[in-house]
């Protein structure tokens, strides 16, 4: 069961339940601080199982039209099993709800890491095409892709 969060504390919980758990994307202690502080101010979705967060997933407003999927997070467990989808399809419903018209995602570049291309390959199965990319963003190490889809 997907559900909006809108309580801070429950936010930075499950966000950082999460993120702690996936050390192959989040290892990073810094940048994991970033996205659990970063939640706070976010659409925050979660997904969970008997009453148990799983998932979650975040939506940051960039522009007029525009919206980010910022940060998202399915514990390893439960990777392959639908999770992620229905927590984009509740992200993606309220985005186009509230107005927008473009949602995009910044992730690794596809042939960086194995896990990255995990991800890349789960944005292009959602239907995100890739817009452009940012050798030097992040640093030379992570280079930036952009993926956006019309809503």
């Amino acid at each position: 069961m997907v559900k909006q969060i809108f309580d801070n504390f429950e936010k930075k919980r499950i966000s950082r339940l999460i993120l702690e758990s996936l050390p192959d994307w989040f290892g990073v202690p810094e940048a994991r601080e970033d996205y659990i502080q970063g939640c706070v101010d976010q659409i925050f979705f979660a997904a969970f199982k008997e009453d148990q967060p799983i998932g979650f997933l975040c939506l940051k407003k960039t522009g007029k039209d525009t919206i980010e999927l910022s940060v998202m997070g399915v514990l390893k467990e439960y990777h392959r099993q639908g999770i992620g989808r229905e927590l984009f399809e509740a992200a993606k419903t309220t985005a186009k709800n509230n107005g927008y018209q473009f949602l995009q995602v910044k992730t690794v570049q596809m042939g960086k890491y194995a896990e990255y291309d995990i991800t890349n390959h789960f944005y292009i199965n959602m239907g995100f095409k890739e817009f452009e990319v940012f050798p030097k963003l992040w640093d030379e190490c992570n280079p930036c892709q952009i993926y956006i889809m019309s809503l």
